[in-house]
């Protein structure tokens, strides 16, 4: 999967803010667990809190539904955050080969923000990563919109995983495989996703894909990770650039 260059960047942020009303947002982040079969002498590393046996696929999506980057294979037992913090994802932002656009205003503000990726709960707030706020501070309406217009963007990689495993079925059951061999799977399936294969070849609007069974395979691919404790120290300057967008929402209402 070739890696997004800054124009790549450029552009998805563009579709995120026309089509999600969430602007300088580069991708949607989160981690599903995919089944597979017990490997042997694995002991507990493959091993979840749902009693079953899980590879992870970590993945960033567009404003359309597609994997722009995967990482894939991280232990079952592994959260959310922590995958992310060990994967190549991560280590690139932080040693900065992996390059975003430069910051910019936002639309129709003097507010500037950097150009950064959304994520649930689960991942760390920072400079390149907007989470929500905690449920704890949601008393202030500007928190809750915030909140509410995370969310509604994020969705976009939730719907990504229940279009993929609505196509390829066999992510809806346990891959009876090698360890390696389901990597596999999984990053075939993936390519095939991302590279227009299900959405633009077979000539289906992404309203297509919108129905009870794509709804179904969302709930089941979800997966709740637990919270990582790990890395998950926020900076002053990420509650800023979180505090700036909060203010561009309620001054910017749908």
């Amino acid at each position: 999967m070739p890696t997004p260059t800054i124009a790549d960047f450029e552009k998805i942020a563009q579709e995120f803010y026309e089509n999600w009303n969430f602007p300088n947002c580069v991708g949607s982040v989160d981690g599903k667990h995919i089944r597979i079969k017990c490997p042997k002498k694995s002991g507990s590393m493959f091993f979840n809190y749902k009693q079953f046996f899980f590879i992870v696929l970590m993945a960033v999506a567009d404003a359309n539904y597609k994997f722009i980057m995967i990482d894939v294979g991280s232990y079952g037992k592994d959260s959310d955050g922590g995958i992310l913090s060990n994967s190549n994802i991560l280590k690139r932002l932080e040693n900065k080969t992996l390059k975003l656009p430069y910051p910019k205003k936002l639309p129709n503000s003097n507010l500037i923000g950097p150009y950064t990726f959304i994520a649930d709960e689960a991942f760390p707030l920072r400079t390149y990563m907007m989470r929500p706020y905690p449920r704890r501070l949601l008393n202030d309406e500007n928190k809750s919109y915030f909140n509410y217009r995370l969310s509604r963007a994020r969705m976009t990689i939730e719907y990504a995983f229940g279009i993929a495993a609505a196509k390829f079925r066999i992510l809806q059951k346990s891959i009876e495989t090698k360890v390696d061999n389901a990597d596999h799977i999984v990053k075939a399936i993936c390519m095939l996703h991302s590279h227009n294969v299900i959405i633009d070849l077979e000539k289906k609007g992404v309203a297509n894909y919108m129905d009870s069974d794509i709804s179904n395979q969302i709930n089941n691919l979800s997966s709740d990770l637990a919270v990582s404790v790990r890395n998950n120290k926020t900076s002053r300057a990420a509650e800023n650039i979180r505090s700036n967008l909060s203010i561009f929402f309620s001054n910017n209402k749908l």
